[in-house]
């Protein structure tokens, strides 16, 4: 077995693992300890993320001589996996329906490896991480409460580290801690995954970024590349890590921490446009040996202004969700893995995408940032993966976000700027700019001040003012809160954020963007044309001709729990849809004719849909607040 202990086998003989010896000596609760540092569930814990309904921190010792665990196969990924299934046989003497089986890594989970606390006398053993994924007992089966006996199923991903399996009673709320499973590990645990594509600073330049357990002192990273087919050169890699102290608090920085490996970036430039390359990610060892990722393939960018075929998807508020059903897959992020399936099976007809916030709402359990990673790999490895920052990536009060909330469990934005690239300026400040062919992206950050006067504004208008029209003329807005217009949460239906619409709105239409997208709220809506609250545009399917007013579209159903709208009917709101999970999809045919569709994530269904048509002069024409001063004069 790989020379791995069974837990339950080491209790019949009278003795502990050593990892739970420490552990074993005392069981005292310790909630004061917890409380100081606001980690008791409903005080500073955000109840949207699975993990957090977990009182890890008031888990007692109560081991039970015939309670077991075994986990099979202990040595994973023997032909270059990055994941596999394992089943976990459970046996248990005194079954309840509460009894819950979780999933930790690193294996070694208790007081031990916990950090050095501010009060020595503070050091009773104690559970100091939240297990990564987790399941009921009787999941597998109705009759775990009369036999005692269960066979579950969990789907493990290379995460840099070993695994054990645990048995607690007591429910979520009060676990008591009854049995430890054999190790489980990764025949490769440090090699290079889940690549992840973006637009560089320039059109024709790729960045490749990928997590690993290699640190520059191991290994020097890199990327092999080049036109599929053909000879390949390579482009080293920068490496980017962080630890505890860089998150600004619970649980992000206490029971939620794992260590997240270390992040690679390459920067693959000269990139001939609408060229088919092949890459693959390595590590070159210090004794000359090589780690290699599989292949994988892209399609570079067109150049800008290019004339020809070119599909965007755009949505938020996606998250993740566990293929094994854990983590209470159908309540928390329920369209999650619809969202991902569908794209990935349309993926042959998607150049670019961008997920506007809200990105795995790991809110703190850093563990979760992988499995997203993981989930997304077939998208992200394929075409740019784009992000913007969201709530859930940002805001912690006292760290300068615009919102006073911790919605993002301590992390600050520091997982979204590490673990994905953006081409902005500072990725601290996620702001940013990129082309795609004929289109031109201004990609907010709505978690900053973007009034009139500050930073983020001027970035604005500098962005939307430097679209050339003539070579892209779909201009694009996005943001993750709903800084336009939205019905779903505002009493009288006219806003999204606060201040939002009346510091951005004459921008938008001094220079005539066609469209905004938002997530934020869990649903699709679409507005007309609109300026200063009112629709400027008759059509609701078909527009054509000036550009008098922007098209205002929510696309935050990408995967978590779907939002209800305001009650009152609203003349500018064109077309919603609450009842089910989907994305938007920009098709741009040529300078003059776009369209946009708003598919169903359960199987691609477009449930609206619109098209723009119009010359260029349309876009140069004058419109209220929207003009260039004249004069008669000749």
């Amino acid at each position: 077995m790989d020379g791995a202990p069974e837990a339950n086998a080491d209790l019949r003989a009278g003795s502990l693992p050593p990892f739970l010896l420490i552990f074993a000596r005392n069981i005292a609760p310790i909630d004061r300890r917890w409380k100081q540092h606001g980690l008791v569930h409903g005080d500073g814990i955000d109840d949207v993320q699975p993990l957090s309904k977990i009182a890890i921190h008031r888990a007692l010792f109560a081991f039970h001589a015939n309670a077991s665990l075994r986990a099979d196969p202990v040595l994973l990924g023997t032909k270059g996996e990055d994941f596999q299934w394992i089943t976990v046989e459970l046996d248990c003497p005194d079954p309840s329906e509460d009894d819950w089986v979780a999933v930790f890594s690193p294996a070694k989970f208790n007081s031990s490896t916990c950090p050095p606390g501010d009060d020595p006398k503070q050091q009773a053993p104690h559970i100091c991480s939240a297990p990564i994924k987790f399941k009921f007992a009787n999941d597998s089966n109705g009759e775990y409460t009369r036999t005692g006996k269960a066979s579950l199923k969990f789907r493990l991903i290379n995460q840099r580290a070993d695994f054990s399996i645990a048995l607690f009673s007591g429910g979520l709320s009060n676990p008591k801690l009854l049995a430890v499973s054999n190790t489980v590990t990764f025949a490769n645990p440090k090699a290079p995954l889940y690549p992840r594509l973006s637009q560089g600073k320039a059109w024709n330049e790729m960045a490749v970024t990928w997590t690993s357990g290699y640190n520059i002192i191991d290994a020097v990273p890199f990327v092999e590349w080049g036109f599929k087919g053909e000879s390949q050169t390579q482009s080293p890699a920068g490496t980017l890590t962080f630890h505890r102290n860089a998150m600004c608090g619970p649980p992000a920085r206490t029971i939620g921490w794992r260590d997240p490996g270390y992040i690679h970036t390459s920067f693959l430039k000269d990139l001939w446009p609408n060229s088919l390359y092949a890459y693959k990610l390595g590590h070159r060892l210090f004794n000359g040996s090589y780690i290699w990722s599989k292949s994988y393939y892209f399609k570079s960018s067109p150049y800008p202004g290019q004339d020809s075929l070119q599909r965007v998807v755009i949505f938020g508020d996606m998250g993740k969700a566990e293929r094994d059903g854990s983590n209470e897959y159908t309540n928390f992020q329920p369209g999650s893995l619809n969202t991902t399936d569908q794209l990935i099976k349309d993926l042959d007809n998607i150049d670019i995408l961008f997920h506007i916030g809200d990105i795995t709402y790991a809110n703190g359990y850093i563990s979760q940032w992988d499995q997203f990673t993981s989930q997304v790999e077939p998208i992200a490895s394929t075409i740019p993966y784009m992000i913007a920052s969201g709530n859930h990536e940002r805001d912690v009060p006292g760290t300068g976000s615009f919102f006073e909330t911790n919605d993002s469990g301590g992390e600050c934005g520091v997982l979204a700027e590490t673990m994905f690239y953006v081409p902005a300026e500072n990725r601290a400040k996620f702001w940013y700019s990129t082309d795609y062919g004929m289109f031109h992206f201004c990609i907010a950050d709505s978690e900053h001040d973007w009034r009139e006067g500050s930073e983020q504004y001027k970035f604005i208008e500098k962005c939307l003012a430097s679209a050339d029209r003539q070579k892209q003329p779909w201009l694009i807005f996005a943001a993750h809160r709903v800084l336009g217009y939205s019905s779903a949460y505002w009493k009288d239906g006219s806003y999204g954020e606060s201040m939002g619409r009346d510091s951005l709105q004459k921008l938008w239409q001094k220079y005539k963007v066609d469209i905004a997208f938002y997530g934020h709220v869990h649903n699709y809506e679409r507005t007309c044309p609109i300026y200063q609250n009112r629709c400027v545009n008759t059509e609701k399917s078909h527009y054509s001709g000036t550009v008098n007013g922007t098209i205002h579209i929510v696309v935050g159903a990408g995967g978590y729990q779907l939002n209800s709208y305001s009650p009152l009917k609203i003349d500018w709101s064109i077309y919603k849809v609450v009842s089910d999970f989907g994305f938007g999809k920009l098709t741009a045919f040529n300078h003059s004719s776009l369209l946009f569709e708003y598919k169903r994530s359960s199987d691609g269904e477009v449930y609206d849909s619109f098209t723009i048509s119009r010359d260029y002069r349309d876009v140069l024409a004058c419109v209220h607040d929207g003009c260039e001063p004249t004069t008669l004069a000749t």
